[in-house]
This record gives C-alpha cells, structure tokens and sequence, in this order.
C-alpha cells in the first residue's frame, strides 16, 4: 500500500521531516538493512583477519593494496552515474502515475450526452462504461503482479461482473499475437455509434466528444503497456549497479584502519568503525534502492501504485452470492490461497452513468442571491488576511491615471507611496523641487502640516511621501515622466 504522510508534514516547522525517520512501513532502512547488514559484517571480518591472523609480511601487502583501493576508488564517477539513473527513473516512474487510465473524463460525457432514462439508455451507459473498466483491467493485468494474482484467469475477470460469458468467448476465439486490451474499446466506439443511430446521442459533435475521450483514455492504457515493453536501457542499469558494487568493495579493503605506528598518511587513528564510510554506504546503497523501488511502481512493494483499489473504485462490481465466490490469489505461489466473497461496491464510473444520470437537485436560490455576505470563517483561522493582488499592485507612477485609483482620490498628483526611500536619494534631484514627508496619522489632505512632518536628516520613514514639483510650474503639477517607485 500506497505510503502517505502528507498530513504530517502540512506545515514547515522545527524538527517537521525528523518524525519521518522512526517510520518503517515504506522506508529506507526496510528496503536496505539486509545490504548494510552484508556490508558490516564483511568490513568486521577483514579487519579480524588484518588484525589478528597475518603476520607482519602479509600486513605489509594488505596496507598497500589497501592504501591503492583507497586512492583509485574515488575515480569511480558515482555521483553522476545515480544521480542521472535515479532522476530518469523519477521520470519515468511519474510518467506512468499520470498514465493510468482513470474514467472520470469519459463517464462525465457519457453521462451528458448518452441520454435516455429508459431501461435501453441505460443499458447503453452502463455498458460502455464497463467496457472502459474491462480494457483497464486486462491492460493492468499484464503488467500489475497485484492484479494479475487478483484475476488470474479471464474467468475470474467474468465472474467480477466485468464482462459476460459471451464477451469472454469473444476475447478468447479471436486469435492473435499481441495483449487484447483494445478489443473493449473497440466495443464501445460501436455502442456509441448505435446509440447515434437510435437518437440517444444528438449530434454529431456529442458523438465526437465521446470518441476523443474514448481515444484519450485508449492511449493511457496503451502508454502503460509500452512503459511496461519499453525499459530504461539494461546496460544502463547495469553500469549503475556494478559501479555501486564495485566501488563499496574496494572500501571493504581502502577504508580499513590500518597500524597508527607506522605512519600512513591520513591513518594516525585507530577508531575501529569506520562511520563515513557506513553513511557514504547508507547514502549511495540507498539511492540505488530508491531507483530499484521506482523503476517498476507495478509490483508488491509498500510505495508502489494501489492498482486494485485504483480497479475498485472505478467500477460497481455487481453481487455475487457468498457461495459463488472464487479463489483469489492473494498471496504469493505456493501459498495457501485465500477465498474472499464479492459484495456490492457502488464505485465511480456506474454512479455517474446510472443513479446520477439526469438526478439533479431542486434548482433554487443561494444564500448570496440578494445581497453579499461575508464568508464564514471557522476560528481557527483568519478571515482578515489581505488578498494577494499581484507584486505590482502597489506600484504607481507620479500623476499617472491609474485604473486602481479614483480620479478624484487625493493622492493623484500630490503624493505617491514610497516603502523606505532614503531622503538622502530623494535630495539628488536637483531639477525638481523635492519635499519629504511622513504621514504620521491617519491619510488626510496631505497639505495639512498638522498631519506631516519633515524628518530630520537622513532619517527613514516605513512610509513617505514625495510631492514633486517642476521649477516654475504650479506646485500641484506633477512630473509625469519620473516614478517614485
């Protein structure tokens, strides 16, 4: 199943990403102890045997060859190699996720435009969405271990209410070479067709709606199954693998302790564990398993994709009595298998198409209709914040007519905001004459020198305002050429 802890890191604070690290469903230490565990226990036997099993000549040997791995290692490019490997298969690992074929899309124009509430209309509807289901399904099959223990066979498919007897003898007598996930959609881009020809879809533009939804949802599954045909290149994966290996073997041997007394260069301590090679391992091992879990999210480990829920929530499987339930394998082969009993699971794509279609509410008038209220707000949060508006928004330019700002509105043509503007800027202007003031209550005739005062100096203000003037002209004319902000 699916990990998810986006609910405990909603909001950034101290220590927010430490309460992940004790977690064990999902994580990194459950995919990657038995390797560090190998890791330790060949690093704890050579350093036995060096220690206490070879004699002097054969130390002498094993420091050399340790001090020569411990130089040469390095020139293992392991950085760029896991690094381009892992993000390709982020990629692609992505790419597959927006892959899936959800119906939402074509059941809301199956819905729309399949009309008729008569037991034909339908009819219709609901079995063109179950063909869509059906298509998922055999398509999910081919390439999810999970689904494909859940419905082994083409029988066990039938006997979840996703196709009929006839339709799987149609699915089993045609002969051919290649996965025949097209087949259901083929069935349904002829149901809509006949549903034309009856009158239940209007136009043809309806009609054409429905096949570009169909066509869309088509090349979902089949991008699925070329993500699935199609791999990350295996000498790729191999490079990466063997330069990983590789590399942590030659530290088995040249990240040994080696003698203090014999003074090796950079081996004047002795501590026995060696810990940055044990978290260089951690880290590197890690990032490869990282790039192993996300390079097939088909299969039975904890972050890969819920398929069968995915399968759920998509259909309604009809009812099945409880002594007609069948064996599904939910566990691995050779185990006991276990007999789980279908029930009624009212799911999406049948919920729209059938107890929604043309159910709509009574049509009357919202709380707002009359005159605006303010929103409500719980107490937990803040209904005065100020609406964003843009980084721009407070931006004016002296005696330009602003579309935000009344014609009649005191600021135009006399002063303009400026957010901590050194006077000491506002003096070089020597052209124009410049006055600075501080509003110090609240905004009135900003010509009310009891409202304003000159700071004194270079002092600051959280707020000015600049009235701008040009030599010779009326002292409310404003310079239109020059900004303040």
């Amino acid at each position: 199943m699916t990990v998810s802890y986006t609910l405990e890191v909603a909001n950034a604070r101290f220590g927010g990403f430490s309460k992940l690290l004790f977690r064990w469903k999902g994580s990194i230490y459950k995919l990657l102890y038995k390797e560090f565990f190998v890791f330790c226990l060949l690093y704890a036997v050579i350093s036995v045997v060096y220690r206490c099993y070879l004699d002097d000549d054969q130390q002498k040997l094993f420091e050399k060859t340790a001090l020569y791995c411990e130089r040469f290692a390095n020139f293992i490019p392991m950085s760029f190699v896991l690094g381009f490997y892992v993000t390709q298969a982020f990629n692609r690992w992505w790419g597959q996720y927006t892959s899936f074929p959800l119906p939402d899309n074509l059941m809301m124009v199956v819905s729309g435009n399949v009309h008729g509430q008569d037991e034909r209309g339908r009819l219709l509807r609901r079995t063109m969405m179950r063909y869509a289901n059906l298509s998922s399904v055999l398509i999910l099959r081919s390439i999810s271990t999970r689904v494909r223990q859940r419905f082994p066979t083409l029988e066990h498919v039938m006997k979840a209410g996703f196709m009929t007897e006839d339709e799987q003898k149609l699915l089993d007598h045609l002969h051919s070479d290649f996965n025949k996930y097209w087949m259901p959609l083929t069935w349904f881009s002829n149901l809509a067709s006949l549903a034309r020809k009856e009158g239940r879809i209007e136009n043809d533009i309806a009609l054409r709606l429905l096949m570009d939804e169909l066509n869309n949802y088509r090349a979902k599954c089949s991008m699925l199954f070329h993500y699935d045909w199609i791999s990350i290149p295996l000498v790729y994966t191999q490079v990466v693998t063997v330069a990983v290996y590789s590399y942590f073997a030659f530290c088995l041997i040249g990240r040994q302790f080696l003698n203090p007394n014999k003074k090796y260069s950079g081996h004047t301590l002795d501590i026995y564990v060696p810990v940055f090679t044990l978290l260089q391992f951690f880290f590197y091992a890690g990032w490869l398993k990282v790039g192993e879990l996300i390079i097939n999210p088909f299969g039975e480990d904890d972050d890969d994709f819920e398929t069968n829920q995915l399968i759920d929530r998509n259909i309604q499987v009809p009812t099945v009595p409880q002594q007609n339930s069948y064996a599904i394998n939910t566990t691995r082969l050779g185990k006991k298998k276990q007999l789980l009993p279908l029930h009624l699971f009212l799911k999406v794509s049948m919920l729209a198409v059938d107890d929604m279609h043309q159910n709509l509410p009574l049509l009357e008038k919202d709380k707002y209709w009359v005159e605006k209220f303010p929103f409500p707000y719980t107490a937990a949060d803040d209904p005065h914040k100020q609406a964003f508006m843009g980084s721009t928004y407070d931006m004016r330019l002296i005696g330009e007519d602003s579309s935000d700002t009344p014609m009649t509105s005191s600021t135009v043509g006399k002063y303009m905001p400026v957010h901590v503007w050194p006077s000491s800027k506002l003096k070089a202007k020597k052209r124009n004459s410049v006055k600075l003031m501080c509003l110090s209550g609240e905004e009135t005739n900003a010509e009310n020198t009891a409202h304003c005062k000159k700071p004194a100096g270079d002092q600051e203000c959280d707020v000015q305002y600049v009235q701008e003037t040009h030599a010779g002209e009326d002292d409310t004319q404003m310079d239109t050429n020059k900004a303040t902000f």
